[in-house]
């Protein structure tokens, strides 16, 4: 029998591959985590809302509706045995104008189907009793949504991951991985701490550069690599009291959930993010377009005062579809897919993937050991 240098290697630092990290880990093997950055979370998972979301909009039988589900309800749990901040603070997702109202409801019945708990139908007056600032001709409430530290969950992760004697190695890209003879991977990792190592277990999970590292492994067949997309996202802050206690959601926009409010762990108030594709990353924020997020939040909080818009920050979201296409599920790719016994590729992790991050590392687990 073949001896590797480790069971299993996962690329990738971020929730999603520092999850799949601990499930594997949690079975008894043998885990090492490569990151190309000089610390964890340092991609997506770091430039987001860090929202909890409920499970609401995804499609019937759908990877996201179903991990998403069920990644919340296990996220909670990780929290409070963790002692990991957060907060369950729910969410409104508010028709605006009254053409709006349809789709609300549309929401709410996708949202039963998916078996999301403890929703609520409310009347524009019943939302404006809950947020007295808010504008709404009616609302859904969904009160298992919140918001969480999401690095010190990450730290977390990889404590355990450590704990259980493995090791996640920062600065140390993934270069190329080659099909050994008898099963396995020759895995070469750079940086000042490359090296050539062997695995029985390979999984891809490095975000926005999910297509690049799938063409670097030998044999991986190119017509099964998903194109992919740069959806940048920007958020502001607001220079001033927040207005609302609750998570607040216009209906979805194509593509992407829509620029949203939060109250963040500190008190503050954030809006975003909005959706724009570009070629890079680039993680520049044009203070430009504080007015025309204005002219947005006005629509369900009227009381926006002017100039009170701060540029904060902005994300890249790993997307598989370009302007004006269907959003696709997440891509849990296996050997039945590419053909490579002992590879898990995962492509398209964006919302809500932090949200599913735990049930999505049990799922890559189980895939991989069954």
């Amino acid at each position: 029998m073949t001896e590797f240098d480790f069971d299993a290697v996962v690329v990738g630092a971020g929730a999603v591959g520092l999850a799949c990290g601990r499930a594997l880990s949690k079975r008894g093997l043998t885990v090492l985590v490569l990151e190309k950055a000089p610390h964890i979370g340092q991609g997506v998972s770091s430039r987001n809302s860090e929202v909890i979301h409920g499970g609401l909009y995804y499609p019937s039988g759908s990877l996201k509706a179903r991990l998403c589900v069920e990644g919340r309800r296990a996220l909670y749990a990780y929290l409070d045995s963790h002692k990991i901040d957060h907060r369950k603070c729910g969410k409104l997702v508010v028709a605006t104008q009254e053409d709006e109202v349809v789709l609300i409801e549309r929401i709410f019945e996708q949202a039963v189907t998916n078996g999301v708990e403890g929703l609520a139908h409310l009347s524009g007056a019943q939302a404006r009793a809950l947020e007295p600032e808010l504008t709404a001709h009616a609302a859904l409430l969904s009160p298992e949504s919140g918001i969480f530290a999401s690095h010190d969950y990450m730290l977390s992760l990889q404590g355990e991951i450590e704990d259980a004697g493995g090791s996640v190695v920062v600065s140390t890209p993934f270069e190329r991985a080659e099909p050994l003879p008898g099963g396995g991977f020759r895995i070469t990792a750079g940086g000042e701490r490359g090296a050539s190592l062997t695995a029985r277990l390979l999984v891809t999970a490095p975000g926005l550069g999910a297509q690049d590292v799938a063409a670097s492994i030998e044999g991986f067949p190119v017509d099964r690599i998903p194109a992919g997309h740069f959806g940048k996202g920007v958020y502001f802050r607001l220079m001033g009291k927040a207005p609302f206690d609750r998570l607040i959601y216009p209906p979805p926009i194509p593509g992407a959930l829509g620029t949203h409010y939060r109250k963040d762990l500190g008190g503050q108030a954030v809006f975003g993010p909005d959706l724009e594709y570009v070629a890079t990353e680039d993680y520049s924020v044009d203070p430009a377009k504080a007015e025309g997020f204005a002219a947005y939040i006005r629509r369900f909080s009227p009381g926006l005062p002017d100039g009170a818009l701060t540029p904060d920050y902005a994300g890249i979201r790993p997307k598989l579809h370009g302007p004006g296409e269907p959003q696709p599920d997440f891509q849990l790719d296996g050997v039945e897919v590419h053909g490579l016994v002992g590879l898990m590729a995962l492509f398209g992790i964006e919302s809500p993937g932090l949200t599913s991050s735990l049930a999505i590392g049990e799922a890559v687990a189980d895939r991989l050991l069954t």
